[in-house]
């Protein structure tokens, strides 16, 4: 096991100013609702343009489950991004491992799997621990590449939290990896975002990637 350092507290300059916001910001929620019927009728196309034949009854309904489907992977649930004042001046990090990533490659539209952490260095505020999860799962239910969600996902943190760092790692599988192309299966590609103290200072970057079950240099 890696040894823990603490981190210090950072003085406060403009970089690193409290989220003004104390009531919950609703993310998610109020776009288009997606067209069923619509989408619906295109699999059907789609699977007809491809020579499969939808007379088997095993069949027939499966454009319509090919519409729910990936109406459910392109919408995620909307959710209230609640903060509480960091009362007890708390500065360790704070670490949710093991979240549960499910995205679509926007390249070949097939699925990736992996497990995200997510990490954050207090400012202020703190953030309710399941809002990390949340936050993964709204970025993921859309067409991306791993590299931008990584990104994304600590960005929007460092934006809305203002913590004193912000740390992202992913790891995961792409079907269009592995059951096509290159066929290679068992791979797995890791991205990792860190912002703030984590980037700037190496111990505290060690700590993180250690507990985060990377191998730092």
């Amino acid at each position: 096991m890696s040894e823990t350092f603490s981190l210090p507290m950072l003085e406060a300059g403009p970089d690193l100013a409290p989220p003004r916001r104390t009531a919950p910001l609703r993310v998610g929620g109020g776009g288009a609702e997606p067209d069923l019927a619509r989408a619906e009728l295109a699999a059907e196309d789609f699977l007809d343009a491809l020579g499969v034949s939808l007379e088997s009854e095993h069949l027939r309904a499966t454009p319509a489950r090919m519409a729910r489907a990936w109406a459910e992977l392109l919408s995620p649930r909307p959710f209230d991004l609640t903060t509480f004042p960091n009362e007890e001046g708390y500065d360790e990090l704070v670490i949710v491992k093991d979240v549960p990533v499910r995205s679509i490659c926007e390249h070949h539209l097939l699925p990736f799997t992996g497990r995200a952490t997510v990490g954050y260095l207090p400012g202020e505020r703190i953030v309710g621990l399941s809002k990390l999860a949340r936050i993964v799962e709204h970025f993921a239910c859309r067409p991306q590449t791993q590299e931008r969600l990584t990104k994304q996902i600590a960005d929007w943190l460092q934006e809305n939290l203002a913590p004193r760092a912000v740390g992202v790692v992913i790891t995961a599988t792409h079907s269009c990896m592995t059951l096509r192309g290159a066929q290679a299966t068992g791979s797995s590609t890791v991205t990792s975002t860190l912002l703030g103290q984590l980037r700037e200072d190496p111990r505290s970057r060690q700590e993180f990637l250690a507990l985060s079950g990377i191998t730092a240099s």
